[in-house]
C-alpha cells in the first residue's frame, strides 16, 4: 500500500479529499512532532518540516519517490542528498501568490505613504501633513518571475507601473512585464528601477545576492521590498545603506534570522517596516494547497507530468509546468 505522510495542518475535510483521489493509499498525518520518523516510511510527502529532518538517512532507505512542497519556497528539503537523488520535488508555486501579492502592495503603500509615521502621530494626536510618495507610474524591478513574481506584476500594472524582471526563464512571456532580462543581467536593471521586489527562492545562487554593492546601484531614492526569503538580503549591508540614506526605505516580511533580533537596528529605523513572515497567510490556504496536491495525486497515478516540477539543480519550476488560479 502506498503511504502517504502530511505535514501542513490539514483537516479531515482535507484528507477526505486525499482519499478520494487515491482511495487504496495510507495516508499519515504527521506534523511537526513526527514528521522526522514518519518520513522514513514515506512513498509520498507533502508538506513543509520546520523541524531538523535526518534527509540523507531518508534517501538512503530508498522508498521516497515523491515531495510535494506546502511551500514555495524548497529550501527545506533541497538538501545535496535530495538534489542528487531520483526523488522527484514539486513545489507550491502560485499557492500562495494572490495573497503574497495583497502583502506586497501593503507593504509598498504603507511606506510610500508613510503609514508608520502616520499611525506614530496619531497616537500623540497629532493632525501634521507629512511627506508621501506615489505607486502610480513608478519603475518597478521584479528579482525572481514565478508564480508569486507574476503575481505582483499583474496587480501592479494596475497602478501603471514600468516593471521590469529579471528570471532563469526569460524567454516565458508575461503580459503584465514590459521587459524580461537573464537572471544574470540584474546589475543591468537595478539602476532602472524606483522599487525592488524580492520573489526570488533561497539557493546557491540567490543567498546573499542583495548586497551592498547592489544596493548601491539602486537609485538614489529607491525602496526594498523582500517577500521571498530573508538570507537573499545580507542584512548588515542593508542596515548600513539605510544609514548612508542612499536606499530610501524597506519593508521586509521575511529577515535573515527569524525572529528578527531584539537588538537589530531595523527595528528602530524610520523608513523600514517589518512583518512576521505573515505574506502567505490566507484564509483558503490549505484548501488551496489541497487542491495543488489532490491535482497532482491524479496525475503521478495516471502517469502524467506533474505541475510544478522542480528543476533540483535551480531550485524551482519550469514555467511551462506552473501552477496557478
Amino acid at each position: 500500500m502506498t503511504r502517504i505522510v502530511l505535514c501542513y495542518p490539514v483537516g479531515q475535510q482535507h484528507r477526505d479529499h486525499m482519499q478520494a483521489v487515491w482511495p487504496d493509499a495510507h495516508f499519515v498525518d504527521a506534523g511537526q512532532d513526527r514528521i522526522a520518523t514518519e518520513l522514513a516510511d514515506a512513498d509520498i510527502y507533502c508538506g513543509h518540516a520546520k523541524v531538523p529532518v535526518p534527509w540523507s538517512e531518508v534517501v538512503a532507505a530508498g522508498r521516497l519517490k515523491w515531495i510535494q512542497s506546502s511551500a514555495a519556497g524548497l529550501d527545506h528539503c533541497l538538501v545535496p542528498s535530495v538534489i542528487t537523488s531520483d526523488i522527484q520535488v514539486t513545489s507550491a508555486s502560485g499557492v500562495l501568490a494572490r495573497q503574497v501579492a495583497d502583502h506586497t502592495v501593503a507593504l509598498l503603500t504603507s511606506l510610500l505613504r508613510n503609514l508608520p509615521v502616520f499611525f506614530q502621530a496619531q497616537q500623540c494626536r497629532e493632525f501634521v501633513r507629512r511627506e508621501t510618495r506615489d505607486l502610480t507610474g513608478a519603475r518597478v524591478g521584479i528579482v525572481g518571475l514565478g508564480g508569486n513574481g507574476r503575481r505582483i506584476a499583474r496587480v501592479l500594472k494596475a497602478f501603471d507601473a514600468r516593471i521590469l524582471a529579471t528570471d532563469w526563464f526569460p524567454e516565458q512571456s508575461c503580459e503584465f512585464v514590459d521587459e524580461l532580462l537573464p537572471a544574470d543581467c540584474l546589475d543591468e536593471m537595478l539602476p532602472r528601477v524606483d522599487i525592488l521586489i524580492l520573489t526570488a527562492p533561497l539557493n546557491e545562487h540567490t543567498r546573499g545576492m542583495i548586497d551592498a554593492r547592489r544596493l548601491r546601484l539602486l537609485p538614489a531614492g529607491a525602496v526594498l521590498i523582500n517577500v521571498a526569503r530573508g538570507p537573499l538580503v545580507v542584512e548588515a549591508d542593508l542596515v548600513r545603506v539605510l544609514q548612508e540614506g542612499s536606499l530610501w526605505g524597506a519593508a521586509l516580511d521575511v529577515t535573515e534570522v527569524e525572529p528578527l533580533p531584539e537588538d537589530s537596528l531595523l527595528w528602530n529605523m524610520p523608513r523600514v517596516v517589518i512583518t512576521p513572515h505573515v505574506g502567505g497567510q490566507r484564509a483558503s490556504r490549505i484548501d488551496d494547497m489541497t487542491q495543488l496536491f489532490c491535482e497532482n495525486l491524479r496525475r503521478y497515478q495516471a502517469g502524467e507530468a506533474l505541475m510544478n516540477l522542480v528543476d533540483k539543480r535551480l531550485g524551482f519550476p519550469d514555467p511551462k509546468n506552473a501552477f496557478s488560479f
